[in-house]
This record gives C-alpha cells, structure tokens and sequence, in this order.
C-alpha cells in the first residue's frame, strides 16, 4: 500500500487497524498500530482538528498526506485539494525551505522553518508569514515523513516592520534637525533641505518660497501665486534635463488649480504616483515642460508644504526617477516631517533677514556721518554689524569741530544689544556733542557726561574714549572711561598704543577721569575702536590689542584703505560683536 494514495483519515484512526506490509517500491509503516483504542485516537484527532494552529503530515517526498481544518481555514484550499501534491503544486505563491525539510527527514532533528507568502484567503497585512516546527515522523524503525506545526506570525512581523520604519523616520528627522536651518540665511537653509532631501527621500527634491516682495519685478496677476525657486537637488544628468522645468525666470507663478497652489492653499501634501502627462501638468502648469518630466525619468511627484504657524512659507517637491519605486505612505508621512520641521528654520531666517534689515536702517539713521572735522584733519570710519544677531548694538563714533581748529574724536560702546542699546547710543551721543560745545577739558567732558546720563536715567553704562586733536600744538589729548587704548601710526613706521589711565564708563555717576597729552605730527593715524575688532574666543584681550602693532599698518596709505586692511586682517566677514572703526590723520601743510 503507497502512502500517498492513503486518505488522510488512515492516519488517525477511529478504529484500531493493522499495520501494512511496507512495499518495494514504498515502504510505509502505519502511524498508530493496532494497540490504540478507538477513544485514543477519537482524542488524537480532535487535538488536531479543533486546534487553531495549522498541521500538516508530508510523505518522504514532502507531499501532503494531511492536512487538518486550520490549515484550509487559512489558504482556502479544501483538504482534498492537498492530498499527493506539494505545497508549491498547490500554494505556488507560498515560499517554504524544502531543503531544511529533507535535512529533517535525513538527520530526524527537528527544525523551525519560515514559510512567507500570499494565499487564496487576502490578507490585510499583505505578505503573511508562518513560524512552523518540523518532526520527522517514523513507524517501526521506517521514516514515513514530517510532520509541521505552525503559527502565524504575520502581524507581529507588521507591527516589527512598522516599528523599524518608524525608527527610520525618527532617524531621518533627527538627521534633519542636525542638517537643515545650520545659518539664519533663507537662501542657505532651502539649500540644505533640497540636498538632504535628496537623495534621503526622493531622487531629485526642489524648494520653493511664497514670494511676498517683489523687489522691481512685475507683480503677479490677481489670482495668482508666485512662488521663488530656491534650489533644485540631485544627480547632475538629471538636473541639466530640469533645468527649465520652472520656466529661465527665477520664480514661477502658480493659479488656483495648479498642485503646489493648492498644496499651499490646504496645508496638505499633494502625491502623483506613476503620474500621466494630465497629472505633471498640474505640477508645473504648461504642457509643454512635460516632456523635460520625461526626459529625465521621473515617473511620480510628492510636494509637500512648509507650514508654520497660520500659514506656509513655500514648498518642497520631491520627485523619483528611474528605477526607483513611487512614494509610499510612509514616505509622505517623513517628508512632512522633515518640511515641518525646516519650515520654522526657514520663516526664522525670513523673520530674522527683514528684522536685520530694519535694524541695520534704524542703526544707519542712528549712526550717521559725524558732524564732519576741521580741515587739517582727515576722517574715516567704518561700522560692520554682527553677522549673528537681528538685534542693532551700541556701538558709535563721532567727531566734532571745534574751535581754534581743534577737532574731537568721539568712540562708545554701549553695554549690551538691542534696540534699547541703540536708543541709548543715540543719547550718549547727543550728550557728547552738547558738553563738547561747552568747551571743557576732555575730563571734563566725561565727567559731565557721566552726570547728565544718570540724570536722564539712562540704564545702560557705555564705554568712552575721547580724543582732542589740536593742529596747531601738533599734540592730541584723551581720556578713557574703559574703553580701549587708541592706536597711533607715525610717519616713521612706528606703531604704539596710547596708555591711558582707566576711568569708570559713564552712566555710572562714578566720575574721577584723567587726561593725557601726547605729541601727534603731521602725517601721523589715529585708529580708535571698539572691543569687537579684537575679541577672539580664547584669547586675551590685552593679548588682542598688542597685536595690532604688528600688523605693520603704514601712516601713508588711505585711510579707507588701512581700514579696509585692519577688516581683513582680524575679521573673517562675520564677526560675533559689532565693530566701529574711525581712523583719523593729521594732514601735512603744503609746502
């Protein structure tokens, strides 16, 4: 009697049977023998039957000699549909490691295998998976075949996969955070998100920004919204084929029915997967860039909003080409994230370019040209504000022309940033000029100055340096309330720093200043400052100002230049504080 051929009730039998003899062609011993009672194998059979696990009994040839009720439950395929056929005859979708169970059958060591795979019976997880134990069986000394007992694992392989991506996109965002929104340049940190986006999400990603000022360009028609083409990112034989996909203007203007407008318009992302040529117009409007869509490949389009608080900033469009596979959800889940996140990075540096801006104005109102000097003395200035702060600083210079042709050189520093520290530069100043037409000594100056700064109530303490510069006498007079020490470069070549003895800032009320006299001839620089010029992190400060004497700055070169030069020496173009800078030079008398 062939196994095979044996219905699967033969294998557990309600009634004691006799075991057959094994034949040549196919030996085959009996499951159970002839001692078992009928209850025995009644209970044996009911295991089997009722329980939920799937079980199955294959021959040596790894055909099916049973199969019990779970099993149908789960691929739909009746018993009969199994019986002398393989899993791969009956299931071919499903995949099962034949060679761990012929391994069984030769070493009779049970092994776990994974069977993965779609059946008949649809799946919400899609791809079901099964964990399954495999038994030799034997009868009599004979191998008769396995036996497998299996359990579904397949929503705890969904929830492991859905926990590894989640774990992905948490990475992703957090890589974001490190990468994008580095500067508080709008330019830059649509630039940084284009290129982190591609290649992490899509193989070619795009940024846009709501234009809101058009700076001379023509206004877009009612209507219309126009959006500024920050970046584009990706492989360079893609991008030369996208080049005009925007059209040559550096901005692109979008109606109501366009994707990214309505993008915008509703906060949410809008997906084109496998996109037809209908579907591309939307994104970019004319139908006849379609075609550089197709030139380089790209097959399915995701742009998303960068949203902030009541409105968005603009858009990133994420496209991929090829050979690579559509948008899933989960990836419009992440680019979301992603563009949340660098949405506040991008309205922070747009907040913080229009608040610079006006800062920079009000510090130019604040900060004119000095009132000018007498003749026989020369005067240039400089002022280069903080590249990282939106806040105006305290820092100013003067210079004011007084009697019998002497000239005062005026440099302050307020304590502190903001627009406060720059109202009360402005009084500071206004003070200067007052006490400087009252023509006091330079002591005196501070002292009165520091007097009528606590009786307006000034909060804020500002370092001073005054410096009288008489032609005549062919000497200059200063006096300091904690500022730092002047420069002076003579015609000779030499350079030095004019010593001071230290004073209180004013606005302290503590007075108590000293004036010293030096000779300054014809020909000769004075370079006053203030502390941004020479602050390094790490460095002492005494340390700083000794080395401007050896930059080996000349007496004879323009002054716009020496200060150009003292710019480039000690400053890299950004400068953690702000620097004011006034040089002034005594002329020669014409001969």
């Amino acid at each position: 009697m062939n196994a095979e051929r044996l219905p699967p009730s033969w294998l557990l039998p309600q009634e004691p049977v006799q075991a057959p003899r094994s034949t040549a062609t196919d030996p085959f011993i009996p499951l159970v023998d002839g001692s078992q009672t009928s209850c025995e194998c009644g209970l044996l059979r009911g295991i089997v039957e009722g329980t939920a696990a799937p079980v199955v009994i294959l021959d040596r040839h790894l055909r099916h000699l049973y199969v019990n009720p779970a099993w149908t439950r789960v691929t739909g395929v009746p018993a009969a549909g199994f019986i002398g056929r393989t899993l791969g005859e009956v299931l071919p979708d499903v995949q099962v490691p034949d060679d761990v169970l012929i391994e069984v059958l030769a070493d009779g060591q049970p092994r776990e295998v994974t069977l993965t795979g779609t059946t008949r019976i649809p799946s919400p997880v899609g791809r079901r998976l099964w964990r399954a134990v495999f038994h030799r069986l034997e009868a009599q000394g004979h191998v008769v075949g396995v036996c497998g007992i299996g359990v579904e694992v397949s929503n705890l392989r969904q929830y492991v996969d859905d926990l590894e991506s989640a774990h992905q996109r948490l990475a992703l965002l957090d890589a974001a955070t490190t990468r994008v929104g580095t500067t508080l340049d709008v330019k830059v940190t649509c630039a940084e998100l284009a290129d982190f986006l591609a290649p992490s999400l899509a193989d070619v990603a795009g940024v846009a920004v709501v234009e809101e000022e058009f700076f001379g360009e023509p206004p877009p028609p009612p209507g219309i919204l126009r959006l500024r083409k920050m970046k584009l990112s990706g492989p360079p034989e893609v991008l030369r084929r996208l080049r005009e996909l925007g059209g040559p203007e550096p901005y692109a203007d979008f109606p109501r029915n366009s994707a990214p407008r309505r993008c915008i318009d509703s906060g949410r992302p809008w997906l084109g997967n496998l996109a037809s040529d209908e579907t591309l117009q939307k994104v970019i409007v004319h139908s006849e860039r379609v075609g550089l869509f197709r030139a380089a490949g790209v097959h399915s389009v995701l742009i998303v909003p960068l949203p902030t608080a009541g409105r968005c900033v603009g858009i990133a469009m994420l496209m991929r080409a090829g050979a690579s596979p559509p948008f899933s959800e989960d990836d419009v889940l992440t680019a979301q994230g992603v563009a949340a996140r660098a949405a506040v990075s991008i309205d922070s540096a747009h907040r913080y370019s229009r608040e610079h801006t006006m800062a920079l104005e009000l510090q130019r109102a604040l900060l004119s040209e000095p009132d000018g000097s007498h003749p026989t003395v020369e005067v240039a200035t400089r002022y280069l504000p903080s590249g990282r702060s939106a806040l105006v600083g305290g820092d100013w210079y003067d210079s004011v022309a007084l009697p019998d042709s002497r000239t005062l050189l005026v440099m302050g520093d307020v304590m502190g940033h903001g627009f406060q520290a720059a109202v009360a530069m402005s009084q500071y100043r206004s003070v200067l000029r007052t006490v400087a037409a009252a023509g006091l000594p330079v002591d005196a100056m501070l002292t009165e100055a520091d007097r009528r700064a606590a009786r307006i109530g000034l909060d804020r303490a500002a370092t001073c340096l005054l410096v009288l510069v008489d032609p005549e006498a062919g000497t200059c007079t200063a006096t300091t309330a904690g500022h730092l020490p002047p420069l002076v470069i003579r015609p000779n070549g030499s350079t030095g720093l004019m010593h001071l003895p230290a004073g209180p800032p004013i606005g302290t009320e503590l007075g108590a200043y000293e004036m010293t006299t030096f000779a300054f001839e014809p020909g000769s620089v004075l370079l006053l400052y203030t502390d941004g010029l020479v602050e390094q992190r790490g460095v002492d400060i005494d340390d700083s100002v000794r080395a401007l004497t050896e930059l080996g700055l000349s007496a004879d070169d323009p002054l716009e230049h020496l200060l150009d030069t003292l710019l480039t020496e000690l400053t890299s173009g950004i400068c953690d504080d702000d620097i004011a800078l006034l040089a002034a030079r005594l002329r020669r008398s014409p001969r």
